[in-house]
């Protein structure tokens, strides 16, 4: 009986955060993006060089697209022109770097894990979409077009926002935080509940044997599992901050996480529709690496 009410608390207090957080994030970014003109950025976006990287994955990160919006997006950076290793710096940063992993990762986790986990997948962002424009990987781009799709918050119509005053922004930013909340409520209680359930019956023996920081292969395994397992970020984070409180180490649970966020198989569905074979590899290649590669880092550094 003490064992689920712990589980029930949990639940509760988990589920009130959660929401709260994403309410408050979502809105945040809605006011912010009000005041960053879009044509202003899509013309950093050509900047050469590593700017236009930098640039690309700073607005990647900005911006809390789902897989259905980041992809007809990157299909109209490659149709206006933008350079494609900037493209592909946005495309690797757009689920990596979604505000509401890093606002939920610092209230869940601590500040000094939210900053690890952005500096080091914006790094990698940036380096890898350098590195796959310099091999010519551009070649593998399809000949395609794509409508918006309007399945998530990053796909509404824009309306003239700008002009309103602060209040009005503000009104309509927490409208628009509500509108993106409720499509993903069920999938946000789905991962508090497994979360819960992890937090209060899973054994701890278990995980620690599995997935401790004991473990050297946990995080590479970690980050082939977040594929199945992942539905959307408010699913995941959850799950992961009852594994770690079961002893699954720091560097397990982010590997996890990236792995997920940045392999999930709707994304890699929809960009076999613009890439060719080859370049979708490469991309899962690179999200892997930057998974294993800051799984290990996490687990040096704190």
């Amino acid at each position: 009986m003490n064992t689920l009410i712990e589980t029930l608390r949990y639940f509760v207090l988990i589920t009130i955060e959660l929401i709260a957080l994403f309410l408050l994030i979502s809105a945040l970014v809605e006011i912010i993006l009000m005041y960053v003109p879009e044509e202003k950025i899509r013309r950093k976006l050509s900047g050469a060089g590593v700017f236009g990287n930098i640039i690309a994955a700073g607005f990647g990160a900005l911006t809390p697209f789902c897989a259905c919006s980041t992809i007809p997006m990157t299909v109209g950076f490659l149709n206006a022109g933008v350079p494609f290793g900037s493209t592909i710096s946005f495309l690797i940063a757009s689920p990596l770097l979604n505000p509401i992993i890093l606002g939920m990762l610092g209230a869940m986790v601590g500040i000094k894990a939210m900053v690890a986990y952005f500096v080091i997948a914006f790094l990698c962002s940036v380096l890898f979409g350098y590195l796959l424009e310099k091999i010519g990987a551009r070649k593998y781009v399809k000949n395609v077009r794509l409508k918006p799709a309007s399945c998530c918050a990053g796909s509404r119509e824009v309306v003239d926002k700008r002009s309103l005053p602060f209040r009005g922004k503000l009104k309509v930013a927490f409208a628009g935080a509500w509108e993106s909340l409720r499509p993903i409520l069920g999938y946000l209680l789905i991962g508090v509940a497994l979360g819960a359930g992890i937090y209060g019956y899973m054994p701890q023996d278990f995980v620690m044997k599995i997935a401790g920081p004991d473990n050297p292969f946990a995080i590479p395994v970690a980050a082939v599992l977040g594929i199945p397992l992942y539905i959307r970020a408010e699913t995941a984070i959850p799950i992961g901050l009852a594994l770690m409180g079961k002893g699954m180490s720091i560097g397990a649970v982010i590997s996890l996480i990236i792995g997920g966020a940045g392999m999930a198989i709707p994304e890699m569905t929809l960009l076999a529709s613009i890439f060719r074979k080859q370049l979708v590899a490469m991309i899962v290649l690179v999200i892997f690496l930057t998974a294993v590669v800051s799984g290990y880092l996490f687990n040096l550094l704190l």
